[in-house]
């Protein structure tokens, strides 16, 4: 275990975060800068890496001044690849809210392996890795062909300390780029040529070397100043998950909620996955844990879709504040027989050609509020079975403070230990246990009870109608 304090930088795509841990896992600092637009030189939109890397090395000379920093452990998203020659970025990681060309993206489709081999779905956009890969050698043909390949987080590794890597949680989410049952890079990716010029892989908890005398110099870092090779930071939050006395060792899911909500089941020690089972028209993906295991997962837009239910004619309403309100409001739903049917947000989800509609819709926000938990947990419910979820369940984010979202869950699964998680820094928290895998979570995880009236009726016409609705209705 490494002494001294601890930075974990987390790149994601709207901000970029550096926090600071003492080694007994205490937080001590925190920084956050908004990510900007940017155009690269060739004229695409790209990721604003000049800008972080000029934030970044403004905010560890403030936190170098405070104290000893013996570590610094990178995150980032898993829709970034960068390509570098020598000490050189040759060309600027590509936006994956872009769209592709149709041509180009229609060339590339041609080219991808099927889901059976990867678990990767064909997402929108830049959201598949070799989707960048291919546009970047369409624009800039003479640059994007040659140098090394480095995932998101592993680039700011290489920033920071010059050594090149890739690691396996990068590479496995959602690329086109591996195969995450066989644990090696898809055929497409070795037929274009990507697989050789990957950068060595490593372990996320490798340690890659000590930051390069030019970051010693613009930050006044030490000498022994280490990065770690770092993780996705999905990843990240399971990894957290997995820090808690009751899921370790045991088949569990963790359930990140906001804007979207991603569910990640890390089963049990030796247990086997069968991908040719797994339904990828409904959402679905297969990402690769720290240790190279298969992590099936499953998603869909549920804050975005609590957002239009709600319709907020006023403030929009506080679920923890006002816990007793819902729980009644959510059993006079029930016995009305109001309830959102799938889907407001189409094309993502476990049911993505559906088109969302009310049955006896209330007029009062609280009770549409009211409803959109019921409805969320019916949509979590339907997202777990998919990916095979059993045992432990840990619920995080927002939504882990809905208490109609989470009690109706723990009603529709019965057989499953439920517990919320109020732990507000699960990724930099993972992102610690690759030093210390010992070190003890921030926050206990909380039991959540099953809801005080019957929901099986509500959840057997629910599932019947969200199945046989028609999709244009």
């Amino acid at each position: 275990m490494l002494k001294g304090r601890i930075a974990v930088l987390d790149v994601g795509k709207t901000l970029a975060k550096l926090t600071i841990w003492s080694a007994d896992g205490r937080l001590e600092d925190r920084h956050v800068r908004p990510n900007a637009r940017a155009v690269s030189d060739q004229g695409y939109p790209c990721l604003d890496v000049a800008g972080i890397d000029a934030w970044l090395a403004q905010t560890l000379r403030a936190v170098a001044e405070k104290g000893h920093i013996s570590a610094i452990v990178p995150v980032g998203h898993g829709a970034a690849a960068c390509i570098v020659d020598g000490d050189a970025l040759r060309l600027a990681p590509l936006d994956y809210e872009t769209e592709l060309p149709a041509e180009t993206r229609a060339a590339y489709l041609a080219q991808r392996d099927s889901f059976a081999h990867t678990g990767s779905p064909a997402l929108p956009a830049g959201l598949n890795l070799g989707a960048q890969l291919h546009w970047l050698e369409a624009v800039a043909p003479q640059k994007a062909c040659r140098g090394v390949i480095l995932t998101w987080p592993q680039f700011w590794a290489w920033r920071l300390c010059g050594v090149a890597a890739t690691e396996i949680t990068s590479l496995g989410c959602h690329t086109d780029l591996w195969m995450p049952v066989e644990g090696c890079p898809s055929p497409m990716a070795v037929a274009r040529g990507w697989a050789k010029r990957f950068a060595p892989l490593r372990r996320a908890a490798d340690v890659l070397g000590p930051v390069t005398e030019e970051w010693q110099t613009r930050c006044g870092l030490p000498k022994n100043c280490v990065v770690l090779c770092g993780l996705h930071d999905s990843n990240a939050a399971l990894l957290a998950a997995r820090g808690h006395g009751e899921t370790r060792g045991r088949d569990c899911t963790v359930l990140s909620t906001g804007t979207w909500f991603v569910a990640m089941h890390s089963a049990a020690a030796g247990a086997k996955f069968d991908l040719s089972s797994f339904p990828e028209a409904r959402d679905c993906l297969v990402n690769v844990d720290v240790y190279g295991n298969p992590v099936p997962s499953a998603r869909f837009m549920g804050g975005r879709e609590a957002e239009i239910l709600e319709q907020a004619t006023d403030a929009p309403i506080d679920p923890k504040a006002n816990e007793s309100v819902l729980l009644d409001l959510a059993r006079r739903m029930v016995e009305q027989g109001a309830m959102a049917l799938p889907a407001f947000q189409k094309g993502v989800g476990p049911f993505p050609d559906r088109k969302g509609r009310w049955l006896n819709r209330p007029a009062d926000q609280t009770a549409r509020r009211a409803a959109a938990g019921l409805y969320l947990a019916l949509m979590a419910d339907t997202s777990l079975a998919l990916i095979g979820s059993t045992e432990c369940l840990v619920i995080e984010g927002r939504f882990a403070d809905d208490p109609v979202f989470a009690r109706a869950l723990a009603s529709l699964r019965p057989r499953q230990s439920i517990y919320l998680s109020h732990a507000h820094d699960s990724v930099p928290y993972g992102a610690l246990r690759l030093i210390d895998p010992d070190l003890p979570p921030h926050a206990a995880l909380v039991r959540t009870k099953p809801l005080p009236f019957d929901l099986s009726g509500y959840a057997a016409q629910w599932r019947s109608m969200a199945r046989t609705t028609d999709a244009t209705a």
